[in-house]
């Protein structure tokens, strides 16, 4: 089986084609703009994600494509347009991707999408896919409405589509805001975080390339949208205790009033920061377990201890 990733040089891309390249039964292909050093793996060039993308070279016999490349979050985003600005990548880029791959004869098309598709926070009740949506941000719209444009795509019995909607994926290495926490619990003074008492799910890198694996191969993938967690919750109390048991450290946690917390994500312009590390938000990934007999290989509190391991040396 041929495999297309595009955005193989980010950071879930890397991760996924070091998992890939050992499956003996995959030929995989990497799209990206500029040549990386993959042992296993066969680089094409393919120019900016966009409407007029010409993927034909990339696309050539191949079977499965999972689709990564996207305008990420951006912070200090000065486009007098963000929204337009994400929809040239994330939802027109995808879509002529999609409309290409399907002309070509691929059989599966997965779209690593975003829980933000959801919303920003939940209030007790986790998500599911059958939730109601509410994109909460600018990325996040333009990820929804590639899914629609997607979705509609299978009404013709062509290629099959398989949406991924991840809850915050995380690592040693991950990038934005966890990165930013984990700096921060590395730093040997007191934290004002012992009065957090949200609880989020998350998804730990492994797990999340895992079930990608999964969703390459199993038929019951076919036409079908995930949302995808460890399956258990932490507190950002219990994040950075964790974090810091990894790296080898205790923390001073203090008890600080949470509105005091938000009040200082607002006045220096981190609202979104705080409603992603600090709010709740809970996601049921039991359709991915129950549909496709997912089980994550390691879990949230386990794989929290090994980042900090791994930021710690370095």
């Amino acid at each position: 089986m041929r495999v297309l990733v595009t955005g193989a040089s980010g950071f879930v891309g890397r991760a996924l084609i070091e998992q890939l390249r050992f499956d003996n039964d995959l030929q995989v292909r990497m799209a990206l703009r500029r040549a990386v050093e993959m042992p296993l793996a066969e680089f094409v060039h393919v120019d900016n994600v966009c409407a007029s993308t010409d993927w034909r070279l990339a696309l050539a016999d191949i079977d499965v494509v999972i689709h990564l490349a996207a305008r990420a979050h951006i912070l200090d985003d000065r486009d007098a347009d963000p929204l337009a600005e994400f929809r040239k990548t994330n939802t027109q880029g995808t879509l002529n991707l999609a409309r290409q791959a399907a002309l070509a004869g691929v059989r599966r098309f997965i779209f690593i999408s975003s829980i933000g598709v959801n919303g920003a926070q939940t209030r007790g009740r986790a998500f599911t896919e059958l939730s109601p949506v509410a994109p909460h941000s600018p990325y996040a719209q333009s990820k929804y409405e590639a899914e629609c444009g997607l979705l509609e795509m299978t009404e013709s019995g062509g290629m099959e589509v398989v949406i991924i909607r991840p809850s915050m994926i995380f690592s040693a290495n991950a990038p934005g805001n966890f990165a930013r926490l984990m700096k921060l619990v590395s730093y040997p003074i007191p934290l004002p975080l012992g009065a957090m008492r949200n609880r989020r799910s998350l998804v730990s890198l492994q797990n999340l390339i895992g079930f990608i694996g999964l969703c390459i191969k199993s038929p019951n993938a076919a036409n079908q949208v995930f949302l995808i967690c460890d399956g258990d919750d932490v507190s950002t109390e219990e994040m950075v205790r964790r974090l810091a048991l990894g790296m080898g450290c205790r923390r001073w946690l203090l008890p600080f009033p949470k509105f005091i917390i938000r009040w200082l994500a607002a006045v220096t312009g981190r609202e979104n920061m705080y409603v992603q590390l600090f709010g709740s938000l809970q996601v049921d990934s039991s359709k991915a377990r129950e549909l496709l007999q997912w089980k994550p290989c390691i879990s949230t509190r386990q794989a929290l201890e090994e980042a900090g391991r791994k930021y710690r040396d370095g």
